[in-house]
């Protein structure tokens, strides 16, 4: 199955599973403020995780269906190969990078490839899937927002090529994940699944 085909039913099922919201009380906020009903001016702002003139889609946003139902996380589509950038400064607290199996069943979750950077401020950002070998920086490594750290890949429970994203915030020792603002070509916003993202300076 080629790669139109195999994106085309991840879209029917994203709609065949779109019914099963989740009850995660930070779903509502998200929807607020991607609509600018709320206003966010003081949360960071950061990059998206590509190379400045790329532009590539959300598959999935904020707590929608299929396997984001509880999850502040983002899946943005990339072919293998990819270069993948650090979306904010940090230094690399995880890299995993000899998983090699990949597809869309819940054993191969183990296998997936990902690079977790930790912040100024104590936050967490974690990209997923990368490619076998994939991961350029090692646990230790201090990283520039914009620096090249991985390749994209489809390791781990993963039905097509892609770079997943999230941010966790620790709160009385425990980790939340969050959604977060990103600067786009467009302007700062908080992204919405299916619509393409073009990362450069605001037009």
């Amino acid at each position: 199955m080629n790669m139109y085909y195999k994106i085309i039913l991840l879209v029917g099922v994203l709609v065949a599973t779109g019914c099963a919201v989740s009850k995660n009380p930070l779903r509502q906020q998200v929807k607020l403020l991607q609509e600018g009903i709320i206003k966010d001016d003081t949360s960071y702002v950061y990059a998206l995780p590509y190379e400045e003139g790329k532009t590539f889609r959300v598959l999935q946003g904020y707590f929608t269906g299929f396997t984001h139902r509880e999850r502040a996380a983002l899946d943005f589509n990339m072919k293998r190969g990819t270069k993948i950038t650090a979306a904010r400064d940090g230094v690399v607290v995880r890299a995993k990078e000899d998983g090699t199996l990949g597809g869309l069943n819940k054993k191969y979750r183990s296998h997936g490839n990902n690079i977790v950077i930790q912040h100024a401020d104590n936050s967490r950002a974690g990209y997923w899937h990368l490619q076998h070998n994939g991961a350029l920086v090692n646990v230790g490594d201090s990283v520039k927002k914009g620096q090249v750290i991985a390749i994209s890949g489809k390791t781990g429970f993963a039905f097509v090529p892609h770079l997943h994203f999230l941010v966790w915030t620790s709160k009385d020792g425990q980790w939340q994940q969050v959604a977060t603002r990103f600067q786009t070509s467009k302007g700062i916003k908080y992204l919405r699944g299916w619509k393409k993202y073009r990362n450069s300076p605001s037009e």
